[in-house]
């Protein structure tokens, strides 16, 4: 079989609160079911690969998202050709927010988005902050929220999970994170990934479907996850 290969953005720059450990639990997961993977770091001035099966981007800091934030606007067609192809994107907290349409900042600057996803962000005094735990379609998901970006999901895109008010996209429609086809965004850091081990797989078996190697992924041992997600989810707000 092909190598499995997924594209990590901006890994230096993207990475706060973890983010990084999604792209290691995808190759583990990977690895464990002997089935091969290949990860490609895309930074600032990098080509993205043109046979890419996952991409992932994850948070930064307001600096850091204004140092890629040129680079990302370079890549909007590639990525929304991508998207447009079926690839597998997930994106966290500050990539969530640049895969929209735009993003307007508490001083009133706007922000152009790429338009891969039908959201909106404003930049508010508002700061969302803790750790959070929702359910979805594949299961639980924990991690951890900080952001003061608010997001409002437009007609195409829908929620990734419900929460309560004062969390996830913006504090009061009780949504946190959309999907749009194959395309997922979430404030949850953490890495998301390690304590939400269903959707873990629901992103790998969506990847491999779309390249046409479809088929039941093997069971693993999920039960050290689950025991973190537990444990994560009852931690103080």
């Amino acid at each position: 079989m092909t190598p499995l290969r997924i594209v990590h953005l901006y890994p230096h720059e993207m990475n706060i609160y973890g983010d990084t450990g999604n792209v290691v639990v995808l190759r583990k997961r990977l690895e464990w079911r002997d089935l091969p993977v290949e990860i490609v770091p895309v930074g600032v001035g990098d080509d993205l690969p043109s046979d890419v099966d996952l991409i992932l981007g994850g948070g930064g800091q307001d600096a850091a998202q204004g140092e890629i934030g040129e680079d990302f606007q370079r890549r909007g067609p590639e990525l929304r050709a991508a998207a447009s192809d079926g690839v597998v994107i997930l994106a966290i907290c500050g990539a969530y927010q640049l895969l929209g349409h735009e993003f307007n900042t508490a001083a009133g600057t706007r922000i152009p988005g790429v338009g891969v996803l039908d959201v909106v962000t404003n930049g508010s005094d508002t700061r969302l902050i803790g750790n959070h735990a929702v359910d979805s379609e594949w299961g639980r998901l924990v991690g951890y929220e900080n952001h003061s970006g608010l997001t409002t999901l437009g007609p195409a895109a829908t929620p990734l999970a419900r929460t309560v008010p004062g969390r996830g996209n913006d504090g009061q429609d009780s949504t946190e994170g959309c999907v749009q086809g194959n395309v997922f965004g979430t404030y949850l850091h953490g890495p998301v990934l390690a304590k939400s081990p269903r959707f873990a797989d629901e992103l790998l078996r969506r990847a491999l479907e779309r390249r046409g190697d479809a088929a039941e992924l093997a069971p693993l041992d999920d039960a050290l996850a689950l025991q973190a997600a537990e444990v994560a989810a009852k931690r103080p707000r």
